[in-house]
Formats: C-alpha cells, structure tokens, sequence
C-alpha cells in the first residue's frame, strides 16, 4: 500500500437511508441563460469556529431563497451542528452559540444532507463565498463524502462591480447595509446574515438588469471580468 493511500480521507460510512438520500441528490446544473428572476438563487450564511480554512469547524447554517424575483419566506432553513468537544472561544459566543445550544444541535450528517436537499440544483450566494464554499464543501467531504460542485457567486464582488460610485474595495456586509440604507434588525447569527444579504442581492439584480446583465451566466461571465481587471498589473 503507498503513502498516499494512507493520506487520502477515508469516506464515512453512512446509514443506509441517508446513503440513499445521498444518491438522490441532483445532478449540478451549470449557471445559463433564464433570466435572473427565473431563477431559483439559495443565499447561504455560515457561522464557523474562526477564520481558519483548515482548522476551523462548521458550526451553524442559515438560508433563504430568492426566486421569482423576491425572499421566498416559505422556504428558509436553519440548522446548527451538533460538534462535541468543542472549546468555545469569542468568535463563537458573539453568534449567541453556546455550549447547551451546540449540544442540542443536529447530527452533522443529517443536518448537512437536509441543507443539500433545500438547496437542489440551485446556484449559491453568499458574501464573501470563497469561505462559505470551502467550509461547507469540507464539511460535506468529511461527514458524507460528498464534492461540493454547486457554481458559487460573491455577493462582496458584486456589489462594487454594480455600483462603482460607492468606491469600496473591501467593504463588509454592514458597510453595504449602511450605503443602501436597509433596515436590517438582526445581524451576527446565519439566518439573520442570510436574510441580510438577500435583501442586499434584490437591489443588486435590480441593478444589474439596469446595466444589462440579465442572466446568471451574464452575471458570472462580467464578474469574471472586473475580476481579471482589478487583478491585472497597473503600469
């Protein structure tokens, strides 16, 4: 047997019904031509241990769904993950996640399978995405040996790309939240942030049809753009 075998992560071995459920998941469409509006967008918040990609563990999920234009409020999910031995430091106090309220969260398979069933086929959003997408993608690989391969959109790189005049270059989600002037009445736990940054996507696609940006794809294809511009040398 090679070294690497023994270095690559060994699949859970999951129950029979969720193995099941797993399988069922569909298939990952690519982002196309619908319109903005038709289509169904889930707005993800993570709540986490820290900051750090490798180390740092997945604690709470929250979202909520854009489709037909609006917050569809009849479909919203919120689950916070069960993690024993888990020593609590502020960056998870802040998110009112104590020790009684992971104890009594969900089994992380479980909880994890539920979100991939609410989120389907559907793009994700979610400020500051590259985060939430490796997270989330290292918790689906450890607890169901799932590869996370949903197209992921950053709302922290869509705001400044729609809206040039507001000349921020690394503003957070409560600086966009001021700069629209949004009422927002609860922040810092998952689904009050996804709410949060669903409201905040709502006047970006109204932006964004203003500047004749009318679908995902035409979405991502710009994004990738200003991107490679922002990044390309200045002389």
């Amino acid at each position: 047997m090679s070294l690497f075998s023994w270095l690559r992560p060994v699949s859970p071995i999951l129950p029979g019904e969720l193995q099941q459920r797993l399988e069922r998941l569909p298939a990952v469409a690519e982002l196309g031509d619908c319109s903005l509006r038709e289509q169904r967008w889930v707005v993800l918040d993570l709540e986490t241990t820290g900051l750090n990609l490798n180390k740092d563990r997945l604690l709470s999920i929250g979202a909520v769904v854009i489709e037909d234009g609006a917050i569809d409020f009849s479909q919203q999910f919120e689950r916070t993950l069960q993690c024993s031995e888990l020593k609590l430091g502020p960056s998870v106090l802040i998110h009112g996640l104590g020790p009684s309220a992971i104890a009594a969260g969900s089994d992380p398979a479980q909880a994890l399978l539920e979100f991939m069933e609410f989120v389907g086929d559907s793009p994700v959003l979610a400020f500051h995405a590259p985060f939430d997408q490796h997270m989330l993608g290292r918790a689906l690989k450890e607890h169901l040996g799932y590869k996370l391969q949903h197209p992921f959109l950053d709302v922290a790189d869509i705001a400044p790309l729609l809206c040039p005049q507001a000349h921020f270059r690394e503003a957070g989600l409560d600086e966009w939240i001021d700069w629209f002037k949004l009422e927002v009445f609860e922040r810092h736990n998952a689904s009050a942030d996804a709410l949060a940054t669903a409201e905040l996507v709502l006047i970006l696609f109204s932006r964004a049809r203003q500047q004749q940006i009318h679908s995902p794809l035409n979405l991502q294809q710009r994004l990738s753009q200003w991107k490679r511009r922002r990044q390309a040398p200045s002389f």
